[in-house]
C-alpha cells in the first residue's frame, strides 16, 4: 500500500479545522510570537516541553533509536503526562520494551507523515499502530500518553496530540490519518508552511513541522479550552 487514498480513514466530522483555517492560524502573527516563548523562554515562565525533543540528543539517535529509554520517559514527562513505575519498569527492562523495540526497528526515523511511506506504517497493523496499540494497552498509559512516546521516537511521523489539541482541531478518532491529508494536499503546501514558520520564529533545527503544528495550536487554545463541551478553536 502506497496511495494515501487507500489509507483506511476513520471518517472526520465536517466541524473539523479545514485546511484554509488551519493555514489562516499558521499565518497569525501570534503564532510566531507563542513559538518563540514556548521554546526559547527562561525562568519561571519557561514551558518544560520546548526540550522534548533535545532532551539528551533526542529520542531518533542512532544509538537509542529503537529502545525506550529513560531519558525518553523524562522527555515524556516534559510534557505534563508520565508513565507509572511499573509500566516504565515494563519499558526499560521487560517484555513490553521489548515488543515496542521490534516495531520500532521496523519504522526508519525518515519518513514523515505525509509521504507515502507513512502509509503503510501508520495504517491498521502497520508497525506505527502496533507500537501505538501495545503502549496504549498498558497499565496506565492512555492514547495521550502512547502518543507522546511514540513522538519521541519517531517525530517526523508521530505528532504530539493531546485533549486540547483534539478539541483545537475538532477532530476525533483517527487523527493521524487526517492530519497526513492535510499535509499532502496541494503538494504539501501546509508542511512547507510550517518550516517557514519554524524559521521565522527561530525555533531549534531539531523540532519538526508536526511540533510547530502541535505547538501552535496548543499555544492558541490551552487557556480558551473548556473541557468535553467545549467548541474547540474559534
Amino acid at each position: 500500500m502506497t496511495d494515501a487514498a487507500q489509507w483506511r480513514c476513520k471518517p472526520q466530522s465536517e466541524r473539523s479545522m479545514s485546511r484554509s483555517e488551519i493555514r489562516a492560524l499558521l499565518d497569525d502573527s501570534r503564532s510566531a510570537v507563542d513559538l518563540q516563548r514556548y521554546f526559547h523562554a527562561a525562568g519561571p515562565s519557561a514551558f518544560t516541553g520546548g526540550q522534548f525533543e533535545r532532551l539528551g540528543g533526542g529520542g531518533d539517535r542512532p544509538e537509542c533509536r529503537d529502545v525506550v529509554t529513560a531519558e525518553d520517559l523524562i522527555a515524556v514527562e516534559l510534557l505534563s503526562v508520565r508513565v507509572p513505575p511499573s509500566t516504565a519498569l515494563e519499558l526499560l527492562q521487560g517484555r513490553l520494551g521489548e515488543d515496542v523495540s521490534a516495531e520500532l526497528a521496523q519504522i526508519p526515523t525518515s519518513v514523515r507523515l505525509g509521504s507515502a511511506d507513512a502509509v503503510p506504517l501508520m495504517d491498521k497493523g502497520g508497525h506505527a499502530d502496533c507500537a501505538w496499540r501495545l503502549l496504549r494497552k498498558a497499565d496506565g498509559i492512555g492514547w495521550v500518553v502512547a502518543g507522546k512516546v511514540l513522538a519521541r521516537k519517531r517525530p517526523r511521523l508521530v505528532p504530539v496530540y493531546d485533549e486540547v489539541v483534539s478539541c483545537a482541531f475538532r477532530t476525533g478518532k483517527g487523527f493521524w490519518c487526517w492530519l497526513h491529508e492535510r499535509l499532502r494536499e496541494e503538494d504539501h503546501a501546509l508542511e512547507q508552511q510550517l518550516v517557514d514558520l519554524g524559521v521565522r520564529a527561530g525555533v531549534p533545527s531539531e523540532v519538526t513541522p508536526l511540533r510547530v503544528l502541535d505547538v501552535v495550536v496548543w499555544m492558541r487554545h490551552r487557556d480558551g479550552h473548556r473541557g468535553y463541551r467545549c467548541p474547540g478553536l474559534r
